[in-house]
């Protein structure tokens, strides 16, 4: 992980950039710079189809520019802004042009595969970038980080785990580590039985116990898919091997992840279960500021409880370390069928336990190759949602 410290006058507002800002991650991150209007100017913000949101947030930021995924939009975002001076774009390669606009830090949260782009685009100019958009490592690690070391820029992992971690670990020591925990919830379906899931419907999947997500992360956390991603993503931003990447099952979510050292000791980071901590983290880095998460009582919480992930009930997991184990394209394979069963979950058309069955028989049925560039990636990625639908479809009969 390359770590530039960029050194700007004290009384210098920091420039920020939010790829996503619409979504759970984006608009946490909205809510911090509204708290510090003095502190934050806003280059670009950019939206998926919720135009409403965005054009309030570009309203309430003063922001430059904002631009809409879907180019349909455009006229409607247009109206809402109408009055301002904000810039406004439609379509890919608006998005691209947000990222690429000069700014000091840039929140990557697009959710799923289709914020890698845009977050190479970042990377390439050498940004500072808060991560919250894992599938861009998932998909494309070695890509993204030789992208990382060879233009300077520097990931900040928003994930509350990889935060966590990142909070803990003796980079510059790296050989008395010992290994890492990431913590895992459990999320809503922890004590089930393979027959209960069997019937579960999307409304129990996105309803969290700890967190507020969005969701395709919700019913991530849900199957436990999505600590099977964040496993592969720890492989690639910290200097540990796949074998000594661990994972708990936690259910307070209080102690985010730990790292275990050779002389035994293991440090963690605690705290409540708010995205806006780790999001501050990385906002104000290499400085803290206030944020208005919880404050952490540990004597009401008063017990802590730790369980190994059961890989039977839970297969992601298992798909996800064997995926990283074979390598080459294989976790984008498993990001991308993942991500087309979990939306034909959400739909209704599949159930919750057809989710690692689709998965799985995309990954056995793929032959895995190397990628060396993004339309490497892009091709993969499209091949496997293929191969998924199909798989959907056979199940929809």
């Amino acid at each position: 992980m390359v770590l530039n410290v960029q050194k700007l006058p004290s009384t210098a507002p920091k420039t920020v950039s939010i790829l996503g800002s619409t979504g759970s991650i984006g608009t946490s991150t909205v809510d911090l710079l509204l708290r510090n209007p003095d502190k934050f100017n806003v280059v670009a913000l950019s939206g998926n189809s919720n135009v409403d949101l965005l054009a309030k947030q570009a309203r309430a930021l003063d922001a430059e520019y904002v631009c809409v995924a879907d180019a349909e939009n455009y006229q409607p975002l247009k109206e809402a802004l109408s009055g301002t001076n904000i810039e406004i774009g439609a379509g890919p390669n608006a998005i691209l042009e947000a990222a690429q606009r000069q700014a000091d830090w840039v929140m990557a949260s697009i959710v799923g595969s289709a914020g890698l782009a845009p977050t190479l685009e970042a990377v390439k100019r050498g940004a500072c970038i808060g991560l919250a958009n894992k599938e861009s490592l998932v998909c494309a690690g070695d890509l993204m980080m030789g992208c990382v070391t060879q233009h300077g820029a520097t990931l900040l992992p928003v994930d509350s785990e990889h935060n966590a971690i990142f909070q803990v670990l003796d980079f510059d020591r790296p050989e008395g580590i010992e290994k890492i925990t990431l913590t895992a919830s459990g999320g809503p379906f922890r004590t089930f039985s393979k027959d209960q899931m069997q019937t579960v419907t999307p409304q129990q999947a996105v309803a969290h116990p700890n967190w507020s997500m969005g969701a395709k992360i919700s019913v991530d956390s849900a199957s436990m898919m999505n600590k099977g991603l964040e496993l592969i993503e720890a492989y690639h931003l910290f200097p540990v091997e796949e074998e000594n990447i661990d994972i708990l099952v936690h259910p307070q979510s209080v102690i985010h992840s730990m790292v275990s050292y050779v002389d035994g000791s293991v440090l963690a980071q605690l705290g409540s279960p708010d995205m806006r901590t780790p999001i501050a983290y990385t906002l104000a880095w290499p400085e803290r500021m206030e944020a208005p998460s919880p404050k952490l009582n540990l004597a009401e919480i008063a017990q802590l409880n730790f369980e190994r992930p059961d890989l039977e009930r839970f297969p992601c997991l298992r798909l996800a370390r064997e995926s990283l184990q074979q390598g080459k394209s294989a976790p984008a394979v498993l990001n991308a069928a993942n991500e087309e069963a979990v939306s034909s979950f959400l739909e209704g058309l599949i159930g919750f336990l057809d989710i690692p069955a689709v998965v799985e028989e995309v990954l056995e049925r793929f032959e895995h190759q190397n990628l060396e560039t993004i339309e490497d990636v892009l091709h993969v990625d499209k091949k496997a949602r293929i191969f998924a639908r199909q798989s959907i479809e056979k199940k929809c009969q």
